[in-house]
């Protein structure tokens, strides 16, 4: 009976159990079809609102990056920055980094970048301290005392002093050195009163004097105990050399198999202790070529970024795809007339030549933008007054000087006196600037009724036939630089055979000239030498030993911008590098 009872009490709550989960089940049933199924309908506005709002964000994100991007352009800048390697072309040969003994291209380039001089020309032609803070001069012009800046130092880490200023002029001087610059320091004392000065003493008064003290120093501790016989052939010219200049050397590298397919690279690296600041480039790497077909190989290819040599534009480079820096020279274009001998030494012949030569055209077919040449000075140089400029072109003025002094046109074009022909020979280096001036020249002169044979020459034949004066007339090119002394083109001294230089092209003789030539330059005043050197300008316009045609330039070709290389004067090739401490190749983007 008591099993009976629990059996039914247990049914009974088994079925109250059934009934509590059939109606939590119809409850769920309810609360899903409540609260999910009758939802379903509402999940596509809830995803439309959801993604609406992603769009918006989106858009938003968007926007915004634009408008970054787009002010920018007021925030940041796109600016030079340091670094990048600089690879410059030449043709030509290194022999040598020594500033006593480089005179050929390549090794004046590398000289220049390497070794620092006690002044330089900065990028306006101003002639300023290098290694010198200053200098004075007394009251006769003959002592100058050069001051030294603080804490110079050599590549080696040295210090820089002025016995190592003593010890280059001394090796200059010294004949077993056998230096190219001796001539122009013979008689000069050199001394050293304390580490920072040094004291020149001239023999007499030389105005120009500052000028010359631009060449390359070298370190005494180094070369003191090398023989000066030894001088020119050790180790430091080629594989050591260390200067204080803005790049220090680092390598060289030869390749080829022979000399007509040689190529050099130089490579040096910034020195961190230039007087003038570290360099911004990373690396300055010089080429030297066998010839000018490899380096335009080089610059087209890619090898270099500079092309240094060239007289013109080569025509397979796209003039729109590179930079052409004209540096025009202190310097003057002249035809020298060989006054001492045949038809030029008439001097009414050659100034009917001057009357004949129409400047302007010759000018207006070099194919870049220069001055005209009308004197033995340059217009506006220090002492030059344009009323002692050779006369204008007038052709009927230059027949008449002719006609005047018996040269008569005859049935072949051609003037005659006395049975002898009015023709002569030129002399001209073998390029295609001079090439063109010379046939321009030849076309002129020949409407006067002169025969004229152009010569042109290589470099090596046109400077044996100038050092020897083996000529009528020769179209060449002299640097005159900033200051106004010519003596040596124009003094009587210097055409002769035993003279250091006989740049005297002319050889050209004029007491009165010489007289002037010789007080003007021993004077310091810029007013009392530009009075003193008026008779030797009233001479030569009178005389017409030559004639001035243009200042000539030095192409430099460049891929892409050099920041700070800038167009400018200059008096040698290689003041190209007068700010190079400061060439930049590389931009970015730079936050104001």
């Amino acid at each position: 009976m008591r099993f009976r009872l629990l059996r039914l009490k247990f049914h009974r709550r088994l079925r109250k159990a059934e009934r509590q989960v059939e109606g939590m089940s119809q409850t769920a049933e309810q609360n899903i079809e409540q609260h999910v199924f009758k939802r379903f309908g509402r999940l596509r506005e809830v995803r439309r609102f959801v993604f609406s709002w992603l769009g918006l964000v989106g858009v938003l994100i968007i926007g915004a990056a634009i408008q970054s991007i787009a002010l920018s352009g007021y925030f940041q800048t796109l600016k030079p920055v340091p670094g990048g390697i600089y690879s410059e072309g030449i043709t030509g040969t290194f022999t040598g980094a020594n500033p006593l003994y480089a005179t050929n291209d390549v090794d004046q380039s590398v000289s220049r970048l390497i070794f620092a001089g006690l002044f330089k020309h900065d990028t306006r032609n101003n002639l300023v301290g290098d290694l010198a803070s200053d200098y004075s001069v007394d009251a006769k012009g003959t002592t100058y005392t050069v001051h030294l800046k603080p804490n110079l130092t050599w590549q080696d880490g040295q210090p820089l002093t002025s016995d190592d200023v003593v010890f280059t002029y001394q090796s200059i001087q010294n004949p077993d050195a056998q230096s190219p610059l001796r001539s122009s320091w013979q008689g000069i004392t050199v001394s050293a009163p304390d580490s920072r000065t040094v004291v020149f003493k001239l023999p007499s008064t030389l105005a120009s004097f500052p000028y010359n003290m631009t060449n390359g120093i070298v370190p005494k501790h180094i070369l003191a105990t090398v023989a000066m016989t030894d001088l020119r052939t050790i180790d430091f010219n080629t594989i050591q050399p260390i200067g204080a200049g803005p790049f220090q050397w680092r390598t060289i590298q030869v390749s080829g198999t022979d000399p007509t397919n040689a190529e050099e690279q130089i490579a040096l690296e910034p020195f961190a202790g230039y007087n003038g600041g570290k360099p911004k480039l990373s690396s300055f790497i010089i080429h030297a070529f066998a010839d000018q077909k490899q380096l335009l190989h080089a610059f087209r290819s890619g090898e270099v970024r500079a092309m240094q040599g060239l007289s013109e534009l080569p025509p397979q480079v796209n003039a729109k795809t590179v930079e052409q820096h004209n540096f025009l020279y202190t310097a003057g274009t002249y035809v020298f007339f060989k006054t001492s001998e045949g038809v030029l030494a008439n001097a009414n012949v050659r100034q009917a030549l001057v009357r004949a030569t129409d400047q302007k055209a010759i000018i207006s077919h070099l194919g870049y933008s220069t001055h005209g040449v009308n004197g033995p000075l340059l217009t506006g140089q220090q002492g030059y007054d344009r009323a002692y400029d050779q006369a204008p072109f007038d052709l009927k003025a230059a027949k008449a000087i002719l006609d005047s002094d018996g040269w008569l046109l005859g049935k072949d074009g051609y003037r005659h006196k006395d049975k002898a022909t009015l023709g002569f020979s030129l002399a001209a280096g073998n390029s295609a600037e001079y090439e063109g001036v010379s046939s321009q020249l030849k076309r002129q002169w020949a409407a006067l009724g002169v025969k004229l044979d152009v010569r042109l020459q290589s470099q090596d034949e046109l400077q044996y036939n100038l050092s020897h004066h083996a000529y009528d007339a020769v179209l060449y090119g002299i640097s005159i630089g900033q200051d106004p002394d010519v003596f040596v083109y124009w003094d009587s001294s210097q055409a002769n055979v035993l003279s250091d230089n006989r740049l005297n092209f002319s050889e050209y003789k004029n007491a009165a000239a010489d007289t002037a030539l010789e007080s003007g330059r021993t004077r310091l005043d810029p007013a009392i030498r530009a009075v003193k050197y008026k008779p030797f300008f009233q001479a030569w316009q009178q005389d017409a030993p030559a004639i001035g045609l243009y200042q000539p330039r030095m192409l430099y070709i460049t891929k892409g911008l050099v920041f700070g290389l800038d167009d400018q004067m200059i008096n040698v090739a290689t003041e190209r590098y007068n700010n190079v401490q400061n060439w930049q190749i590389r931009e970015a983007r730079v936050t104001n």
